[in-house]
């Protein structure tokens, strides 16, 4: 990224909404009142009557007689997205600024410092962030050696990015500019886009507080995703978790990452940076785990219920490597159709959750009731695979006051409704 170049890459997005405009620039305006020692001030206080459990309406009141109502609202808000990202982002929290939007779109730094430490290992070290959002992916590209072009056509992104890495003590490294992926992409040449040599994107999968699930509806368009593996090879690109395998470009690496059992993100690797052809990646205790396929391994074979019923994690199951993790442990699916392996013992492994099973039974309430009621279980955790079952409603329908505990899993076996009784304790 030469130095002074990014006007020949770059233009102002032109207004199209003038409402929306109008809005932007008072947020805009707010933040640049927040980011005073005034305004820093009005956050410290925020943040200590949040942290003392002040109620919403007498915290906020006074608030506005300390510091003004100017700054009390918008440093309320501010303090209450902070205090949302504390358990993600730590210390950091209390330094960065968050919208609602942005910190439900920000991914977990430990994880953007992998992506970041991943695309810079062939050699790259100009990065072009598009969509820049909060910009905590362009903080851990700056973190980790890169400098980096901050992009987004949102001026309240291009404000929080400027404004956050100024406060983590990298602006130096970052260049926060106005710009549309979508032309940028459309310009790219020579492997590089807006003089980047590599490039990170992020499209926005929600509009209207509702997820779009059709990738030619994201923002930018599934098109403009293609063109930039295709054009700029040392890049990566987050997607939603559902995506079609059959989306995938040829030579690009997928990619899904979970944490505590829930997938976090999905990631397409261009050519460049692609070792493999899918990879299923879960963090464990700060330990991250990888299982890796060059092609396609093809479905787990299919077989009765044994002594012991895993649930894999769903990174596993997104990535369509399970038959590896099912070889590995001499296990077999229940059904040919559900997430389930079954095996003779208990695994050693991170990619499942393992349940004994004491009971096989066809799904009958008045008789998995019955059951219970013998085996002395009045408190149960039900899982679900294959079933229209709503576990909250099912545990409470078998609640007693019997001591006993199992794990009750409601799911098809070998296409038959069906039900598995787990770790039964009396």
């Amino acid at each position: 990224m030469g130095d002074g170049g990014t006007e020949r890459y770059v233009r102002q997005a032109v207004p199209v909404d003038p409402d929306s405009d109008a809005q932007a620039a008072e947020t805009v305006r707010q933040l640049r009142a927040l980011a005073t020692p005034e305004g820093a001030a009005a956050l410290t206080r925020a943040a200590a009557l949040l942290d003392a459990g002040a109620d919403p309406v007498a915290g906020l009141t006074r608030l506005r007689a300390e510091v003004g109502a100017d700054l009390a609202g918008p440093a309320w808000g501010i303090a209450r997205q902070r205090l949302k990202a504390r358990t993600t982002f730590g210390s950091d929290a209390d330094r960065l600024l968050f919208t609602s939007d942005t910190l439900e779109q920000a991914g977990r730094p430990e994880l953007a410092a992998r992506r970041a430490a991943r695309l810079l290992a062939g050699g790259a070290d100009s990065v072009a962030d598009l969509g820049c959002a909060s910009g905590t992916d362009t903080i851990a590209l700056a973190r980790a050696g890169a400098r980096v072009l901050a992009v987004d056509v949102d001026p309240v992104a291009r404000e929080l990015t400027a404004l956050n890495v100024e406060a983590l003590g990298v602006a130096d490294d970052v260049w926060v500019v106005a710009g549309d992926a979508v032309e940028l992409v459309a310009a790219a040449r020579g492997g590089e886009v807006a003089g980047c040599g590599a490039a990170v994107l992020d499209p926005a999968r929600r509009a209207g507080g509702h997820r779009r699930l059709d990738p030619d509806r994201w923002s930018p368009p599934w098109s403009t995703v293609a063109a930039l593996l295709e054009k700029v090879p040392t890049s990566v690109v987050k997607v939603a978790p559902g995506l079609d395998h059959d989306r995938v470009p040829a030579g690009v690496e997928a990619e899904w990452v979970s944490v505590g059992g829930s997938i976090v993100e999905a990631l397409l690797w261009g050519p460049a940076v692609a070792t493999t052809w899918r990879r299923a990646a879960l963090v464990r205790n700060g330990v991250v785990h990888e299982l890796t396929a060059d092609a396609d391994p093809g479905h787990a074979a299919t077989g009765p219920v044994r002594g012991w019923l895993h649930e894999p994690d769903p990174a596993l199951i997104r990535s369509g490597l399970m038959s590896l993790v099912a070889a590995d442990l001499g296990a077999t699916l229940v059904d040919g159709t559900i997430a389930y392996l079954s095996s003779d013992g208990p695994a050693d492994s991170p990619w499942v959750s393992s349940y004994r099973v004491d009971e096989v039974l066809p799904f009958n309430l008045k008789k998995l009731r019955a059951l219970l009621r013998a085996r002395g279980v009045g408190r149960v955790v039900v899982k679900k695979r294959g079933s229209p079952i709503e576990p909250e409603q099912l545990a409470r329908q078998l609640r007693t006051d019997a001591r006993g505990t199992a794990t009750v899993v409601v799911t098809r076996v070998a296409g038959a409704p069906t039900v598995l009784v787990c770790d039964v304790t009396a």
